[in-house]
């Protein structure tokens, strides 16, 4: 039985790769054709996009690496603390909206210091989940379609993300 389950996947890849290879989308167009046309496309779109993400990693490192994430925090926890933040995560806060791999490690850092099923820590479980990286989607999506001007996608992106704190905060309050 063990040994038939280790066949699904690689089945379904060569069912799909002869389709791919055999069958015909139109009366010309074979499926492979139209898999490498794509594929093609998404790389001129990969090459496209990577002056904007060299550009935010290095803003990124060098947001924290100046301090300013961590001044902007100090900043924040007297604000935070009467809306019910904790203040153990208001450096994951920050953080977040600019970078989603520095926010798992602040967290992974954060869990080192309290317990995971703290408040902390479940606020912060809680706002990883269902926030995102706004000035990274910002970036990538807006010069993926040749976007210049974003308007009022920050601000509005900012407003989501502080009710989603609010509301994680609130609600693992509640049920905590």
């Amino acid at each position: 039985m063990k040994f038939a389950a280790g066949l699904v996947v690689p089945l379904i890849l060569a069912a799909v790769g002869a389709l791919m290879l055999f069958a015909r989308r139109e009366k010309s167009e074979k499926y492979f054709d139209a898999f490498i046309a794509g594929a093609r496309d998404g790389m001129q779109t990969a090459v496209k996009l990577l002056p904007a993400l060299v550009a935010l990693l290095c803003a990124v490192a060098m947001f924290n690496a100046s301090g300013a994430a961590e001044l902007l925090a100090r900043l924040a926890a007297p604000v935070c603390g009467a809306l019910g933040i904790p203040p153990e995560i208001i450096p994951l806060l920050v953080v977040r909206p600019v970078s989603g791999s520095a926010s798992s490690a602040l967290a992974a850092e954060l869990f080192s210091r309290v317990s995971p099923d703290s408040f902390a820590g479940r606020c912060a479980s809680v706002i990883l989940g269902s926030s995102d990286t706004a000035l990274y989607i910002i970036a990538v999506y807006f010069a993926a379609v040749g976007i210049k001007k974003t308007r009022h996608t920050l601000p509005a992106a900012l407003a989501v993300m502080a009710v989603c704190v609010l509301l994680a905060c609130t609600l693992v309050r509640w049920l905590y």
